[in-house]
């Protein structure tokens, strides 16, 4: 069965056809009434990704430094445990 453009104006009558008609000419209008809002909208995007960048890179800093600080604690724990193990193992002559 194949597509037949035919097929789409079959079952809407005058009326479709008239509500079609209507909103081809009334397109220009409604592109043009909701620009500002696009624009506005558009606007509030770049503001809204501007301010998460900032916030996600001040983020992104205290993470590393938590990060860099359990490093150096973890590697405080560890050279005590060999200094500790030194200490503790008896010196062979």
């Amino acid at each position: 069965m194949a597509f037949h453009p035919e097929d789409l104006l079959e079952d809407v009558g005058v009326p479709g056809i008239a509500a079609g008609i209507g909103l081809l000419v009334l397109a220009p209008f409604a592109v043009k009434a909701g620009k500002p809002l696009a624009k506005a909208v558009i606007k509030g995007g770049i503001t809204a990704y501007e301010k998460s960048k900032g916030f996600l890179a001040e983020t992104g800093e205290v993470f590393e430094d938590m990060v860099a600080e359990a490093r150096a604690e973890l590697a405080e724990d560890r050279s005590q445990k060999v200094l500790n193990a030194a200490e503790n193992t008896p010196e062979s002559s």
